[in-house]
């Protein structure tokens, strides 16, 4: 209750502070469900560090609302005949956050940090790049060691934005302290688990169309205090409303709710071989894996947490996407053949497991379940809440033996697979590593016809479902809400929340 009063108190300052100077500047206040990990786009891996980005990094190219590809930094783009080389066209007179020129030379800076930087998530979405060249001070040219389909795909996420040279030079490993790239709003400070002010960039690109001048994000962890700071006007937007609160939101005159279903899924990861806690039956056999996909009922899942609001799906995209592989059905709950399949995998007894899982309202009524539903097959699933930034170190570090954590999406299904699916991936932190696997994925990677890439991805399906070490469970409806003072407001699929545009009343 008193941690709860703080940041009910701590919001309403905000909020008063806001009021006070309300003549002079307006400010958003949105209220996130996590705290950010670092502010650099080549580190960076968190869903709610990507909807911090989109106010401050733009990217050479961004999506609408039916998932094409659309110019922002960059005008266009020219692919050559043998798909191995492309030209970006980039926007003149555009300044990043310390005044400094956004040109041909700043966009090789940018890419090569992406590949090149020690710890970068951004190198395997780059990995096809063979190297990047200035033709003139608006053309870049990336030559390709092969084609490469999803790039431009790619360059709509964090691997596309791009960052003052001058800045990151001189900040080095600590520029995520005070990132400058060349966004709508400009960094200004960050209170770790606090709060994160950003405001209006005079210089911007397409300043007309920037309408408020200073953001405050605010991670609050509780979905319920943050729905209650919506509710007393305390915020102006809050992301990821519980399933549950939908009918609260619709039932207030003064607040909207926008939604989409997401470009990710969400799921439980299994460490398979990333250090001693991998050694388990269900790490080491593949039909205990599936006997324990089988104890879980993913219908009745989305019905008690989310009261059906959410999507069910076993696959790494969601049943709407065309690469969705129609073949590979949602599987039925089986408890008697999950049973079959522990016995002929040689395991009796219980089957103790640590299950992490994110510090959330949601996600903690999700292991639960999952809890119940397993143990009536054998699995005794031991829940372990972790503040969400600490879980990611230890997934990386192999401290897990079942990890829910789930994956914000990409536009092409390469983003949702490649890095988690691919021996010796950054973000395959399960350790999952099969040489066929790796080979259509590459495969998948260099043709340039959905319907050729479609077949591959069948291949891919039928191999990792069953031997993987995903069990995708559903896939969410972003959720936002927000206050009737909140005009312009538009959702996309990635679950970004974009400003320009949008308006104060």
């Amino acid at each position: 209750m008193k941690k709860t009063f703080r940041r009910l108190t701590l919001a309403a300052t905000f909020m008063g502070l806001a009021l006070s100077g309300a003549a002079a500047q307006s400010n958003l206040r949105i209220g996130l469900a996590e705290d950010p990990d670092v502010l650099d786009p080549s580190l960076a891996r968190t869903y709610v560090g990507r909807i911090v980005f989109s106010s401050i990094c733009d990217k050479l190219f961004d999506i609408d609302e039916k998932l094409a590809i659309v110019p922002q930094l960059a005008l266009g783009h020219e692919t050559s005949a043998d798909g191995k080389t492309v030209l970006i066209k980039l926007r003149p007179g555009v300044k990043f956050h310390d005044g400094e020129t956004f040109d041909a030379a700043a966009a090789k800076y940018s890419l090569e940090r992406h590949l090149n930087m020690k710890g970068s998530f951004r190198r395997p979405e780059l990995a096809s790049i063979e190297s990047i060249e200035v033709v003139d001070p608006a053309t870049v040219k990336l030559n390709l060691k092969e084609p490469f389909s999803p790039l431009l795909a790619q360059l709509t996420d964090r691997a596309g934005m791009m960052v003052s040279p001058k800045a990151a030079e001189a900040a080095g490993d600590k520029f995520g302290l005070k990132p400058v790239c060349a966004g709508p709003y400009k960094f200004v400070e960050r209170v770790q688990q606090d709060r994160i002010v950003v405001e209006k960039f005079a210089d911007y690109w397409n300043k007309d169309q920037v309408f408020i001048d200073k953001i405050t994000y605010l991670p609050i962890t509780d979905s319920t205090v943050r729905l209650a700071n919506l509710r007393s006007g305390s915020l102006d937007m809050i992301e990821r409303v519980l399933a549950t609160d939908i009918k609260t939101v619709r039932d207030n005159p003064k607040l909207k709710l926008v939604t989409a279903v997401e470009l990710g899924y969400q799921g439980l990861t299994i460490n398979l071989s990333n250090g001693p806690k991998a050694d388990t039956p269900l790490a080491k056999d593949a039909r205990v894996r599936q006997a324990f996909e089988l104890s879980i009922d993913r219908e009745a899942l989305n019905q008690v947490v989310f009261n059906g609001e959410f999507v069910v799906g076993n696959q790494w995209i969601n049943p709407t996407n065309p690469y969705y592989q129609q073949a590979f059905p949602v599987p039925k709950r089986d408890v008697a053949k999950a049973k079959a399949l522990l016995k002929e995998a040689g395991v009796t007894g219980r089957m103790s497991l640590d299950l992490m899982v994110p510090n959330n309202p949601e996600t903690r009524q999700v292991a639960e379940v999952l809890q119940s539903m397993v143990a009536e097959t054998g699995f005794d699933l031991k829940i372990r809440v972790t503040e969400f930034a600490t879980s990611l170190k230890q997934s990386e570090t192999g401290d897990y033996q079942l990890y829910l954590i789930g994956w914000s999406g990409r536009s092409d299904p390469d983003g949702n697979s490649y890095i988690f699916h691919v021996c010796g991936q950054p973000q395959n932190n399960s350790g999952y590593c099969d040489k066929e696997v790796d080979a259509w994925h590459n495969e998948a990677r260099i043709k340039s016809d959905p319907a050729e890439r479609k077949k591959i991805y069948e291949k891919i399906t039928a191999k990792y479902l069953p031997e993987g070490s995903i069990k995708y469970l559903y896939h969410r409806r972003v959720l936002v809400a927000l206050s009737d003072r909140v005009d312009g407001y538009k959702q996309m699929p990635d679950g970004l929340i974009r400003v320009v545009g949008v308006k104060l009343k």
